[in-house]
């Protein structure tokens, strides 16, 4: 009799822990595995830079004859890109960029927001690229001033109001969010980064957005003349720009 009972109770207790369990593992279970495999409480699901009908700088002139080829529309679109990563290309005075943020979490916050510098030198001038005119970029949500003495995001309305001051943005598991973003840079050259402060439960962590390529984000200021100048094809690619058509374009160029 009682071994049937202790059998009968250690089958009534397996059956409560398993029940306590799969509760807690229900309501928190996730959210440790994450936690205990080093998983980041936010993926970056997509990031863009809205290069459309924007002129843009590259840091350093393209000399050698292989980069000059890559610019021209006959080259792949891939190794394009590559002359103008290494180069630095990076868009003047004004960018737009599109982030999409998914919860990896139960629940979360995102409490904080701002570029941070990473490199600040003297404006671009190694080649100009002129891009056609497609027409009026989208609605702008959030706004930042690299030029300031400590840039933060503000609401684009009201420019002396941080965004995340007023506003806060709470994520759950697979929930997205899509920011829209303008960052101006006038005076200087900047890499940065955008630094993500993150509330997951009673603790933060910080997180790193880079651009599309995994780099830093690039801006310049725009420099009186360039080294070089260029402008879209309408195959695709680049073309350089003769003497008299950069006289044409900007009268204040050097040697015009």
């Amino acid at each position: 009799m009682r071994t049937w009972l202790a059998g009968i109770l250690s089958a009534v207790l397996i059956a409560a822990i398993g029940v306590v369990f799969s509760t807690w593992f229900s309501a928190r279970g996730p959210d440790t595995m994450d936690r205990i495999g080093g998983g980041p409480p936010i993926t970056v699901g997509y990031v863009a830079i809205d290069f459309t009908g924007r002129v843009s700088a590259l840091r350093e002139a393209v000399t050698d004859p292989e980069g000059r080829v890559a610019l021209r529309a006959s080259a792949a679109d891939a190794t394009r890109e590559v002359v103008l990563t290494r180069h630095r290309r990076a868009l003047i005075d004004l960018m737009n960029v599109t982030v999409t943020l998914v919860g990896n979490r139960s629940s979360l916050r995102i409490v904080d927001m701002k570029p941070r510098i990473l490199t600040r030198g003297p404006v671009s001038d190694g080649a100009r690229l002129s891009a056609s005119s497609a027409g009026e970029t989208g609605t702008i949500e959030l706004a930042a001033d690299l030029d300031r003495k400590a840039p933060r995001f503000t609401m684009a309305e009201d420019p002396q109001t941080p965004y995340f001051r007023k506003k806060q943005i709470d994520l759950k598991r697979d929930e997205r969010v899509t920011l829209n973003m303008t960052i101006a840079g006038e005076k200087a050259y900047y890499e940065f980064d955008l630094l993500l402060t993150v509330l997951v439960e009673d603790r933060t962590e910080q997180m790193v957005i880079n651009g599309p390529d995994k780099t830093p984000f690039r801006l310049t200021g725009a420099a009186k003349s360039y080294r070089s100048y260029y402008r879209d094809s309408p195959l695709g690619g680049w073309e350089p720009l003769s003497r008299d058509q950069v006289c044409e374009m900007d009268p204040k160029a050097k040697g015009c």
